[in-house]
This record gives structure tokens, sequence and C-alpha cells, in this order.
């Protein structure tokens, strides 16, 4: 079986060179037992052969050896396509308020979001993956009066949280210590977004709400979502010896993030209390944040609902700030009460919730924006589909292995130091499915990666670069690079799009913002900037054929 695996990637592999888009002379093809073990980014039941505009698209061989095929096509339906205001019907339940109508808004190709042009904050354009995270100087904190992913669009009567055609986007430039050149001469430019948005731009502070004086607005862009099942499959007892190591030896100038590890022991880890679950504590690892757990209850899971606001077996209430004031302020608001009968009436044709029709229309109105037992809009088949179709999808076999320029670039990576936080290589556990929710118990409902060696070259840790207009915190997971070279071919995006806010145009844009005499990559920066334009050239095109 494994023979024929390999025979398999090799047909693919002659097919991915012949279409390749530069204009270097193809080199021989190897021999199946020549190829080597990072061509299989996903290992073998993770990696799919393609390199076209679908690269991002494809199921993992654990998906039609668990004889899931035809629910990830379900799932896949469930990404892509639009949800909407109906009370009936396939893909109903959209709003009251919400972030996007689909998940494809914010994942064009499947990927992760493209970069954002200057000017106002259009979330009606599909591949402005970028999320607004609004927070408190002093804390760090995310402000309360505004959902954690802010919304804003609503269904009528309800009104937008935010109008986004009063937030605005400006690109600055950014000149570093050595002036944005090398030491041959070489230039590179580096950009960082600002985001302006009024007080005026908020619904509450329009209604009345005192909004605190200072707060900060920045642009997250959305994550990858392929391979993040075989991230999964990680053990917590590999990632917790991955913390030890980087703890101990000292090499980082921050350090650990010591709100999550500390002292060889976890400090804060992932839990669910509020949607069924039974508050199992579980290493953190997904989001910039590192704010999720195991995938099953991680980004996807939480956005299917947080982004649209429909609701679940599990979640039977909707996605609102967390102190209540979009509630009490819409329960006030005139226009909202003179909609609300012919809104409600759709919602709940039957009067099945008496608290919605009776009492004043301030009541009806805040009870049903609080309610915890909605009516169930995605089915647990449905949700159920979209977690087969999340966690089966495939990383794209790494391009150009037997490239000499792209074997250089890989020997460097490693020379000068950026497989300390960018690891190359991980080898699964038993890979058991965990919850924290509680949905999922059993394992044969989903894809599993048992066992597997994978090659997302990311250490799973946050680490701090110092960049101007960091991210809130400035601690930011490491992002795997795996397929990160075909973002361009499959989101349609004229740049490279790569950092937290898609701020990097291209890889060595990415590289510079890394070289903050604070950052913990500097002394891998100054090694690059060393290199000459051909090795820089070589490094580049290796980080973007894995």
């Amino acid at each position: 079986m494994k023979k024929i695996h390999y025979l398999f990637g090799l047909c693919l592999f002659t097919g991915l060179v012949s279409c390749s888009d530069d204009n270097n002379e193809p080199t021989p093809e190897p021999e199946p037992n020549e190829l080597p073990e990072w061509y299989y980014t996903g290992g073998e039941l993770g990696t799919a052969y393609l390199s076209t505009f679908n690269a991002f698209e494809q199921p993992t061989p654990a998906v039609e050896n668990a004889g899931l095929f035809q629910s990830f096509k379900n799932g896949e339906q469930l990404f892509e396509k639009p949800f909407m205001t109906n009370n009936t019907g396939v893909r109903k339940g959209l709003g009251p308020v919400y972030v996007r109508n689909s998940c494809m808004h914010c994942h064009p190709g499947y990927g992760h979001g493209k970069r954002i042009a200057a000017g106002s904050f259009n979330t009606n354009e599909i591949g402005n993956g970028c999320l607004l995270v609004v927070y408190t100087p002093d804390d760090d904190n995310y402000v309360s009066w505004l959902s954690g992913m802010p919304q804003s669009h609503a269904v009528a009567p309800f009104k937008n949280p935010l109008n986004e055609s009063m937030i605005n986007i400006e690109w600055k430039n950014h000149t570093d210590e050595w002036g944005n050149k090398f030491p041959d001469g070489e230039t590179y430019e580096l950009q960082y977004p600002e985001v302006t948005m009024p007080k005026e731009a908020i619904y509450v502070a329009n209604q009345g709400y005192q909004i605190p004086k200072d707060y900060v607005v920045k642009l997250e862009s959305t994550i990858g979502i392929y391979g993040t099942g075989l991230l999964d499959a990680i053990s917590d007892e590999e990632l917790k010896v991955q913390y030890t190591k980087e703890e101990n030896d000292g090499y980082m100038k921050n350090g650990l993030n010591t709100a999550f590890f500390k002292n060889g022991e976890w400090v804060s880890q992932y839990s669910n209390t509020a949607q069924g679950g039974d508050g199992t504590k579980y290493p953190r690892r997904y989001t910039y944040a590192l704010s999720r757990g195991p995938l099953q209850d991680a980004a996807g899971a939480n956005a299917i609902w947080n982004i649209t606001n429909v609701t679940r077996s599990d979640r039977r209430f909707h996605y609102l700030d967390g102190a209540g004031t979009y509630a009490e302020y819409s329960a006030k608001d005139p226009d909202v009460q003179s909609g609300f009968d012919e809104y409600i009436t759709q919602v709940d044709p039957n009067k099945e919730h008496p608290t919605w029709w009776n009492g004043t229309m301030e009541e009806r109105i805040k009870a049903y924006l609080t309610a915890k037992d909605l009516p169930v809009e995605m089915s647990d088949e449905e949700y159920t589909d979209l977690m087969v179709w999340h966690r089966g999808l495939a990383v794209p076999a790494a391009r150009n292995i037997n490239d000499k320029e792209v074997l250089k670039g890989k020997e460097l990576f490693e020379e000068i130091g950026c497989t300390y936080c960018h690891r190359p290589s991980w080898t699964t556990g038993t890979d058991d499915i965990r919850d924290p929710a509680r949905f999922f118990t059993d394992n044969s409902k989903l894809p599993r990666y048992p066992n597997q060696k994978i090659w997302p070259y990311t250490d799973m840790i946050q680490h701090k670069l110092h960049m101007e207009n960091d991210i809130r915190t400035g601690w930011c997971r490491t992002t795997p690079l795996w397929g990160r070279g075909l973002h361009q071919k499959c989101t349609g995006s004229t740049t490279s799009d790569r950092l937290h806010d898609c701020r990097a145009r291209n890889v060595v844009e990415a590289i510079m913002w890394h070289g903050n005499t604070q950052s913990d990559a500097r002394k891998s920066i100054e090694k690059f900037r060393e290199l000459s334009k051909a090795d820089r050239d070589a490094m580049v095109k290796f980080i973007d054929s894995i």
C-alpha cells in the first residue's frame, strides 16, 4: 500500500512540475524511493498532491479511508455557501447580528484572508478575511461593549453594531534600522495598517452608551484552515515537551508567555463549561492569541456560530457583547421596537417562548436577545459534516523538492536558526478525538491521523517580534508555513499576504518584520541580512515550496 502511495505521489509530482508558474528548467523527477519525507507535508494520511488553484480544498486520504467523503462534501457546502435570514430551509438562521454571512468571505480559496486595500472596512468583499480587534490599551482586554469578533451587519429591524463605512484603513510605510536595505544594496519596503474607528461608528454609543475614551482598533487576518486536523493530532504531551525545551534553553529574548506556561507546567489551559463541557483542561493550540484548545471546540467550530450567529444544539444563544449593551440599547430603540413583531413572528410562529410575546416591548426584545433556549438552526448532522470537512482538509505536498536552489534554501533556513520557532516536523500521537464541549466523543465520526510525521514548520508556541503597530499583547503563535507558497494561486491575491494582518506583501518583507532588536528572531535576521542575494532568493524559494 505504501509503494502505491509513493507512485501516486510521483505521478502527481510530474504533473506539478509541468504546471509550474516559473521559467526554471524542470529538474529530473526523483525515483519513488528517493522522495524525501518533507515532500509528504501531512504524512501519508494528510497529504494531497495538487498545486493548482484548488490545492487547499482537497480531502485527506483519511477522509476516504473512514468512509466520510460524502459527509466531507456536505460540510464543504456549509463552508462555501452563504447563510440566509430565513427561518426555514437550507443554511437558515443568519443573525440577528453577524460578522459575515459565509465562511468563504473570510477564507478565499480555503486559505487565510487577503490583504485589504486602504479605505473603508468592507466585509461584503469576499476575501476580506480581516477581523477588527478592539481592546483597552491599559490591560489589552477586549472591550465589553462589542463582541470579541465585532459585528457590523444586522437583520432588520436590528441595527448594525458597527458602521463599516466610518472605519478607515491606512497603510503606512516603515523604515527599519537598516534603512530597508541589505548590505549588498538590494532594498525592500515595509508597511503596516492603522485603523481608525470613531465613536460615531458604534451603535451603542449613538444610543447613549458612554464609550470609554481610550480604545485601540487593529486588524487580524483569519488563519489558514487546511491541515488543522493534523495539528490537532499532535499529542498534549508532545506540546508540553516543546514548551519545556524552549523555557529551559533560554534562546528567546522574551521567553515564554508565562500566562500560559511557567516552571515546567501549564498556567492556563482551555476548558469549556458553558456549552455542555465538563471543564476538562487542554493545552491551547489555535488562533494567534492561543485562545482555543482542541480543534473540535476551536476556531472553526466556534466561528460557524459566532461569525453567522446561527444556533445549534450546543449553542442555543446569540453571540453578543459580554456586557449586554447591544441587547439593552436595541430593546429601547423605537425603530427596533416598531419592527419586532413582524420579526419575531417569523422566528417563533407558534409562540413557544412566552417571554418574547408578553410584557413591554422593551422586555420582549431583551428577553429574545438574551435567551438561552433559542430554536436550533443548524442540525447536529450538519455540524458534524462541517467538522468532518474542517478536520479533513489536506495539506498540499511540498513543491520543487528536487530543485537545487530550493534544497540550498532549506539548508540555509536551518543554518540561520529559522527552524527554532518554525519547527519543521512533528509526529502525531494516537489522535483520539477530544472535544471540550463534549459534542464529539466517537472516534469514528471524524477523520483521524495517528502516528503521522507531518511538516507544518511551527513550534505551536507564541513569540514576540515587536513589530510596529504590533498584534494585541505582542504575543503571536508561530504561523505554520506549509502550503503558504500557494496562497496567491488559491486566493487570487496579488500579494503574498503574510503575517497576522497581511502586512507583508512577499516573503522578504515577512522575514524583515522579524528584525526588531527585541524580537525573538533577531539573531536569525542578522544572519539573513549577511547572506548573498542568491542565498536569500534560495531561502525564499524554499519557503514558497513547503
